[in-house]
């Protein structure tokens, strides 16, 4: 039976601990950075959420009032995601990888956390502009994941990319094995960076895109 690519279901109950461990709490803030851009009342789509422990913290800055759709590709994932507290907002919770999903709707805004780092450039591009046609104009991308610059960055980060790489590779069948710069498909997009912060030493991007009107 061939395994599926990209499924962290054998790490999920680890996921966040192994983060943590590695980056103590860099994951976590550089999406905490972005969620005070989501609109009150929004339709937000969220591409890979993990562990859910966003859609928690999430709903501490809007109580009610957001209709979010969760995608998801390890059943583990979901399965943790579903016991969080939501308040009284809307979750559909969706078992699929992403590049399977069909949106049905448009979203105000749009989260990929740590999601492009999982694929090939011939994949991540595809997905970038399936995304990018269920952003509704003027939407908002809320953009978290690693950076490495051959030119710029540090040797240890060269060094735990690929130690990263190789783990990932043994236990969720990452079909990667280095990074590709998603800027180039926002560029294309003619988005508008509104919000970009570092974190780990350069290491973790944070950006927050404004999709043209």
């Amino acid at each position: 039976m061939t395994r599926q690519k990209n499924n962290y279901d054998k790490v999920a109950r680890q996921y966040d601990w192994l983060s943590k461990l590695v980056f103590y709490r860099s994951l976590e803030n550089a999406q905490l950075s972005l969620l005070k851009f989501i609109p009150a009342g929004s339709r937000v789509l969220i591409a890979g959420g993990g562990t859910g422990w966003i859609l928690e913290r999430i709903s501490q800055l809007h109580h009610n009032g957001l209709f979010i759709t969760y995608v998801e590709i390890s059943g583990t994932m979901i399965l943790l995601s579903q016991k969080r507290n939501i308040k009284e907002n809307s979750v559909e919770f969706v078992h699929l990888p992403i590049e399977d999903f069909t949106p049905e709707q448009d979203y105000d805004v749009i989260i990929t956390p740590f999601l492009f780092d999982n694929f090939i450039p011939e994949r991540a591009q595809p997905i970038f502009w399936q995304l990018h046609d269920a952003l509704k104009k003027g939407g908002l991308w809320l953009f978290a994941d690693f950076y490495y610059d051959k030119e710029k960055s540090r040797w240890w980060q060269r060094l735990l990319l690929k130690t990263m790489y190789t783990f990932f590779r043994l236990f969720c069948n990452i079909e990667a094995d280095s990074l590709f710069d998603m800027s180039s498909c926002f560029e294309q997009g003619k988005y508008t960076v509104i919000h970009k912060r570092f974190y780990y030493f350069g290491f973790i991007q944070s950006i927050a895109y404004s999709k043209p009107a």
